[in-house]
């Protein structure tokens, strides 16, 4: 008996945003968590790379744009809710805007947080206006 399978997130249910997590499709590192609206994740589906949606600036985010640190889309999976994304990426560069590879470059302790990753770029390097 097949089973109906949602081909989408369910936006609807979370307000029109749900998380999308990118993870590095070859060794399973956990590099971002941004959110996707229904054009973002229409258009990550349909170019192969990923766009997320800025909450800040309200509108469309592809992810590199300004930095040339795309990601490339290797899978697309949903959650068991239909209301979470899994991204399997090959990052070109930083996943995270301060530079960093991951956006997890912080280890919090019972007595302190401290940096666990090295900053790839400079962020006023990769992230100035271009002409």
């Amino acid at each position: 008996m097949p089973i109906d399978l949602p081909r989408e997130p369910d936006f609807a249910k979370a307000g029109g945003l749900v998380p999308a997590i990118a993870q590095d499709a070859d060794n399973g590192e956990v590099l971002m968590m941004a959110w996707m609206n229904a054009e973002a994740f229409a258009e990550t589906l349909a170019t192969g790379r990923a766009v997320y949606f800025s909450r800040s600036r309200s509108k469309l985010w592809r992810k590199g744009e300004e930095s040339g640190h795309v990601q490339t889309v290797m899978g697309i999976f949903v959650d068991c809710d239909a209301d979470t994304v899994l991204l399997k990426v090959r990052q070109a560069g930083a996943a995270c805007h301060e530079g960093y590879r991951t956006c997890f470059f912080r280890q919090i302790t019972t007595t302190d947080t401290h940096i666990v990753g090295n900053r790839l770029v400079d962020p006023a390097q990769a992230y100035r206006k271009k002409p």
